[in-house]
């Protein structure tokens, strides 16, 4: 009880809207008094197609901004902050190659994944040009010929020492640890980070607020989102059969609550059979959860949440026994048709209303206002075939080139990851259609 009384507590200030305006005005009316321009950091990893993306964002907000951008060279993440890494190389330059069309950005056709010869030398060149001051100019030509495997083009590049450009990624990295983040493509701004392409938004929303904004108007990389249109119709006689949206979820994971109310808003728009596929989470898998990251979640899902208009922020961390009944009783609401209202209720409580769903009370009280009868929680939590199904979603993720959760497919097409690829399923569902 007082664990969940102080979990509660701490959340709640720790995500408070109000908390957040009151930091940014005193950091920026103590940069103020002491004179000093306003400073973003970018951090960039040479291998990582996400950083090339947003390489090619820099010198537009340069211009747009007036802050000064510090750029700084990173390695990849450590093992703990970014599992599955082979899974999360492939996945990511899909991924990206996405990004890149719906953001006008540049990824080559046949980019592949760089070998650590060829990313040395983009490191080189990096290196040359954070000496030279041409990073801004430099860096995209420098990912491109990468991205291509174009060693030709990388080595007819001004290029530092090897030995320098370990010494740029060592410092790069010492003042990520520092400052609290753990993955390239990041923008920190006294106190905040921001990932990419996609959060970049957030960040020029914020810099506009601040008076910084030397032209004003709208993000150069606004958020994308699903838009719920015009229904196609089938062409010919024969109707398809109905869609299915496969939703792989976590009741640890707060990007699995605030998904959920636009895939169910996606399945009823579009006619789709909405089929949730719970899976255990990562730290009940045996796969540690760092702090730095951690925290970053937590926070950056507070701004999505706001930006989706849902409340978050006051929680009981569910993990354990609080994640294990829950997971049974939405095995049997799947099978009564109550899967959406009880996975809805129990990840609303634990990271909105600070249900604690360990006790027998927290759980009877998100189950109750889901519909689900006390009967069907007593026979759930009698019944463990729900960690067979667990385990097979997750296999079944797995197979599917993905690890993490929330992730997403329509019937067996590709599969996507992330709250913020819901727009990419909206057009899957379309094209099923």
């Amino acid at each position: 009880m007082i664990k969940a009384f102080l979990m509660r507590t701490v959340t709640t200030v720790m995500t408070s809207p109000k908390l957040r305006q009151n930091a940014r005005q005193t950091r920026a009316m103590v940069r103020q008094l002491k004179g000093a321009r306003p400073v973003v950091h970018y951090f960039h990893e040479a291998a990582d197609p996400y950083s090339h993306l947003t390489a090619q964002a820099l010198g537009q907000f340069a211009a747009r901004y007036d802050v000064d951008l510090r750029c700084h060279l990173v390695p990849a993440p450590i093992e703990a902050a970014a599992p599955e890494r082979e899974k999360l190389a492939g996945w990511g330059l899909r991924d990206a190659a996405l990004l890149a069309s719906v953001n006008g950005l540049d990824l080559p056709a046949t980019a592949s994944l760089p070998s650590d010869e060829m990313t040395d030398l983009a490191n080189r060149a990096l290196t040359a040009a954070l000496e030279g001051g041409t990073f801004l100019s430099d860096a995209v030509k420098i990912g491109a010929a990468l991205w291509a495997n174009d060693k030709t083009a990388l080595s007819g590049l001004p290029l530092a020492t090897p030995e320098a450009a370990k010494v740029q990624q060592e410092g790069g990295q010492a003042l990520r640890l520092s400052l609290g983040h753990y993955l390239g493509a990041t923008f920190q701004f006294e106190g905040e980070w921001y990932w990419g392409v996609d959060r970049l938004h957030f960040l020029e929303s914020r810099l506009n607020q601040q008076g910084l904004d030397r032209t004003g108007g709208a993000p150069n990389y606004p958020a994308h989102e699903i838009t719920l249109g015009a229904v196609p119709k089938a062409k010919g006689k024969t109707a398809k059969p109905q869609p299915v949206l496969h939703a792989f979820i976590s009741f640890r994971s707060p990007y699995s609550y605030i998904c959920l109310p636009r895939a169910k808003a996606l399945a009823d728009h579009y006619g789709a059979e909405l089929r949730l596929r719970f899976i255990m989470p990562m730290v009940m898998r045996g796969l540690p959860v760092p702090r730095a990251k951690q925290y970053y979640i937590t926070m950056d899902t507070k701004r999505e949440a706001e930006r989706v208009g849902l409340r978050y922020g006051t929680m009981v961390d569910p993990v354990g026994l609080g994640v294990e009944r829950g997971l049974a009783v939405l095995h049997h609401a799947i099978q009564e048709g109550q899967a959406y209202d009880f996975a809805l209720s129990f990840t609303q409580g634990a990271f909105a209303d600070g249900i604690d769903a360990t006790t027998e009370a927290g759980l009877a009280q998100l189950a109750q206002r889901a519909g689900v009868s006390d009967a069907t929680v007593k026979a759930a939590l009698a019944d463990e075939s729900w960690r067979a199904m667990a385990e097979a979603n997750r296999e079944e993720m797995f197979a599917g080139g993905l690890w993490g959760v929330p992730s997403f497919r329509i019937n067996d097409g590709e599969a996507r990851w992330g709250q913020d690829r819901l727009w990419a399923i909206e057009q899957d569902l379309i094209a099923a259609l």
